[in-house]
């Protein structure tokens, strides 16, 4: 089974998105479990015994959305630093993803990562997914989004998320994309996809695994090459390889994963 961590919060909007995207995984409701987690912060009551599901109205429409498509669902409250537990959760449970809903815009219409967002993006060891309030993944056929760059490492990851996902032969077709930094200018020199060794690892991980996969070479800005790729493919997610760590082991997010989070009007899946 696939099994997938929720964390709600009390905003039924969010998790209502979430709920979606996991209800339109691929064959949910045979090879789905998901479990629909709301964590009790240290500020709000001193245990997760003096709060029951029932009291959280995001987290109970999020379930019932899910058991209304045939999903098996797991009802859970605890409590603790959110992330933290967030994350403890997802490896208790060997989560095969988490879902998160965590984009949002401010007054001005700008695009934000909630702070529990980002500590569960930086700390989880497992693809985190954010949902999007605007596009939600079609029935049928998946269409996935995966920009790659020259690191081996992150694109063997994206590469094992998508092959992982329920019956990826039978439901999934990908783009493997590559993006030559600002190379869209007149006379620029010409490159191809072959050039990028990750890459043509990629697409060959994902064609062993019966995955269908078209290769894509192109220049130009990275970040708005990969939101206008997906836009005309129509993609039901995009799968970045954002995560890397320093010298020191601290966990970073790319600028061009950012960019794209922050941009997309589609679900984002963040692999390592």
């Amino acid at each position: 089974m696939y099994r997938v961590l929720i964390p709600v919060d009390e905003s039924e909007e969010r998790a209502f998105h979430q709920a979606q995207y996991v209800s339109q995984l691929p064959n949910a409701t045979t090879n789905v479990e998901a479990t629909v987690l709301f964590v009790v912060s240290p500020e709000e009551f001193s245990n997760a015994d003096e709060v029951e599901f029932s009291d959280i109205d995001a987290a109970v429409g999020a379930a019932n959305l899910l058991e209304g498509e045939g999903v098996s669902v797991t009802r859970t409250v605890d409590d603790g630093g959110v992330s933290q537990q967030i994350v403890r959760s997802a490896d208790e449970l060997d989560a095969d993803e988490i879902v998160m809903g965590g984009r949002k815009r401010s007054g001005v219409s700008r695009v934000l990562l909630g702070s529990t967002v980002q500590d569960v993006m930086l700390s989880a060891d497992r693809p985190v997914t954010i949902t999007s309030e605007t596009t939600v993944p079609s029935e049928g056929i998946r269409q996935v989004l995966v920009p790659v760059d020259a690191d081996a490492d992150r694109a063997q990851h994206q590469a094992a998320y998508v092959a992982g996902l329920p019956e990826a032969a039978a439901t999934v077709e990908a783009t493997v994309l590559v993006v030559f930094r600002h190379q869209d200018y007149k006379g620029a020199p010409p490159h191809t996809f072959d050039e990028i060794g990750a890459a043509v690892e990629a697409a060959d991980v994902l064609e062993d695994e019966g995955i269908p996969v078209e290769r894509v070479a192109i220049g130009g800005e990275v970040a708005r090459k990969i939101l206008h790729m997906a836009a005309e493919k129509d993609a039901d997610s995009i799968v970045m390889g954002g995560r890397k760590r320093s010298g020191l082991q601290e966990v970073l997010m790319g600028s061009i994963t950012q960019d794209v989070m922050l941009s997309a009007e589609r679900p984002v899946t963040i692999t390592g």
